[in-house]
């Protein structure tokens, strides 16, 4: 089944320009399923049901607790599978074709407080030039929302720090101009005045954040420093990169930014991608409501 998926892959590379981290992701995702396939005894593609995909999302989700987006990314890359296998008539039927999107069991994005992010960007010892670096990093990411690949891109010419810009190309080959705070921008000139020439050494590689090596940070690598810092700061919520995104993004609309002017700053291509951070939780809404609304009860 596995010369299926690869014939699958090739064939999005070249007739639909495919990126590489989609390409890997998916190549994840059908790994997975067909793995649960043959766990299930299905060998053949013939034999495969509409009900083992919903099986298959379903443990997915239960046993390793995937969130909806992920699931959606799932089955995203198995109906463009089975779309490809029913175009080369490999399968007489697409078995995906009237599957609901896990999109419908969303959940509000996973957000930090802000006392938790205090702690966070407070966890690495700046005594060090990779506590240092890492210190500059999270103050980055928070105040800028970038994913993690941009960050792990940014090159130094990308910044301005008298401007206070930055200048990054998302998905979408997508080029947007994002502000950044005066404490990231602080940080970040602490890290390049004394921890960035050590780590460079003779080396001359353009990214702004280094690893120990000199190169550039990889992704991986950020998501397990995000992680050991969590883990030092207390925090006990399961968070990645992609939670200071959305800290960034929830913490501007709570005080009062734009929406629209958020999408922009976060490369969103829809308004509706955006409008995730409209949550706002009941105690917010019951404060405002009876310390504003003329009829709420409170005594003036």
């Amino acid at each position: 089944m596995q010369e299926f998926v690869d014939a699958f892959l090739d064939y999005l590379t070249v007739e639909r320009g495919l990126a590489e981290n989609t390409r890997v992701a998916y190549r994840t995702d059908l790994a997975q399923f067909v793995s649960f396939l043959r766990r299930r005894g299905v060998n053949r593609l013939s034999e495969i049901q509409r009900q083992h995909i919903l099986d298959f999302l379903f443990d997915q989700r239960q046993n390793r607790g995937l969130e909806p987006r992920s699931l959606s990314r799932q089955l995203s890359a198995l109906r463009m599978f089975f779309r490809f296998l029913t175009r080369e008539k490999l399968v007489p039927v697409d078995v995906t074709q009237t599957l609901q999107s896990p999109k419908l069991w969303r959940t509000l994005p996973r957000t930090l407080t802000y006392e938790e992010v205090d702690r966070l960007l407070a966890a690495p010892r700046c005594r060090t030039k990779l506590g240092l670096r890492d210190r500059a990093m999270l103050e980055f990411m928070y105040a800028t929302g970038l994913r993690v690949s941009e960050l792990a891109g940014l090159q130094l010419s990308d910044v301005n720090f008298e401007a206070g810009f930055l200048r990054t190309v998302g998905k979408g080959n997508k080029e947007r101009i994002v502000p950044i705070g005066r404490p990231a921008i602080e940080w970040t000139r602490r890290y390049l005045e004394q921890a960035r020439p050590r780590l460079a050494g003779q080396g001359t590689a353009p990214q702004l954040f280094l690893s120990v090596r000199g190169t550039a940070l990889s992704r991986k690598t950020i998501w397990h420093h995000i992680k050991k810092y969590a883990r030092a700061a207390g925090i006990t919520k399961n968070i990645t990169p992609h939670t200071l995104r959305h800290s960034f993004g929830t913490h501007l609309l709570e005080n009062g930014g734009d929406l629209r002017v958020i999408q922009e700053m976060l490369g969103h291509a829809d308004i509706s991608t955006t409008q995730i951070y409209t949550h706002v939780d009941q105690s917010r809404l019951k404060d405002t409501h009876y310390r504003f609304h003329p009829r709420s009860g409170r005594r003036r």
